[in-house]
Parts: structure tokens; sequence; C-alpha cells
């Protein structure tokens, strides 16, 4: 539905609440007016966002990317603000299945923008475990250290931790032997 049309909805029931008070029902108009606010907030909050981080609190990533999936056209569907949760949610989502795939979609959700600080510093460790796969160590490391300080509430230090494990360990490059094990040739 296009972010405006609730505007719309909600000029309508504002004016059929004036109209009820009008006419002698006014604890019906207030419960209209009341009510006008839900099209509003839904303008700000969109309501599949909203129900992909509730099937994501549960762990539900696949109902997550169907009711993200709904969302087909998201600057017309969006408000400029939901940009970032909107390709943050994505990036979640595919994490699971495809965890090399979420880099440019974090990316994105940090370009636009998110409001949370533990969303931001989850975002920027996901993007710091994209580039250590693909062996950027010193972007990993900045990654990680700007992760740890959006990280005010402590929830993520047993994973920051596990990652700067992992950056202290050597890299294997493809054509790297080990050098205690005898010469092979060819045929053995």
């Amino acid at each position: 539905m296009n972010k405006y049309i609730k505007f719309v909805i909600a000029a309508l029931m504002l004016a059929f609440g004036i109209y009820l008070m009008f006419n002698r029902h006014i604890g019906w108009g207030i419960v209209v007016v009341i009510l006008t606010a839900i099209p509003v907030f839904l303008f700000f909050k969109n309501e599949y966002i909203l129900l992909a981080f509730y099937q994501l609190r549960k762990q539900n990533f696949d109902k997550a990317a169907k009711w993200l999936s709904k969302i087909t056209d998201y600057p017309k569907q969006l408000h400029k603000s939901q940009y970032g949760y909107f390709h943050y949610i994505q990036g979640l989502t595919l994490s699971q299945e495809q965890p090399a795939k979420i880099e440019p979609y974090m990316k994105k959700a940090l370009e636009y923008g998110l409001n949370m600080k533990h969303d931001r510093a989850l975002a920027t460790m996901n993007l710091a475990v994209a580039a250590l796969s693909r062996g950027r160590k010193q972007e990993a490391q900045r990654l990680l250290e700007e992760a740890k300080r959006l990280d005010s509430a402590g929830m993520m230090t047993d994973q920051i931790k596990m990652m700067r494990d992992q950056l202290k360990m050597p890299t294997m490059q493809k054509h790297m032997h080990n050098p205690h094990m005898r010469q092979r040739g060819k045929y053995f």
C-alpha cells in the first residue's frame, strides 16, 4: 500500500469522528478520532517491517523474509527513516542461508541510517565478519572497534571477543604449505 494512502485513511477517519460528534454520538466520535492515530503511526513505522521484526525476535527467519517480500517498491511504501531498517532486515534474513551476500545490505542500512545503537553495532559487526571472510583484516579490525564502541549495552561482547580471537589467528593462504612436512612430489 502506498504510504500516502494511510494519510487519506486517517483524514477520512478524522472526518467521520467529527461527523459522529456533531450528530450527538460523542463517545463513538472520540473513539474514532483516537483510532486515527493508527494510520498515522503506520505511516512512520511500516506494518510489514514491524511484523518482520516480530518474526526475527522469534528466530523465524523464513516468515520474516515472507513479510519483507510484501514490500515491493520500498521508496513508495516506506518513509525515509525506514529505508535503513528495510535493508537491515533483508541482510539479517539472508545471514542464515547466504552469509556472503549480506555485505551490500548492511552497507545500505548504515548508509540510510539506523536509529538504535545496537542495530548499528550489529550491522557493523556483520560487515566486519564479511571483511574477515574476504581476507581484509585491517578493515575487519576497524569495523570491530566501531562495533564495540556502538555496543554501549554490552549485548555483543561475546561475539566481539570471538571475532577478535579469529583476527589473531594466522590466515592460511591457498598456496601456503606446512614447513614441517617433507617435500612431496607429484607422485608422493
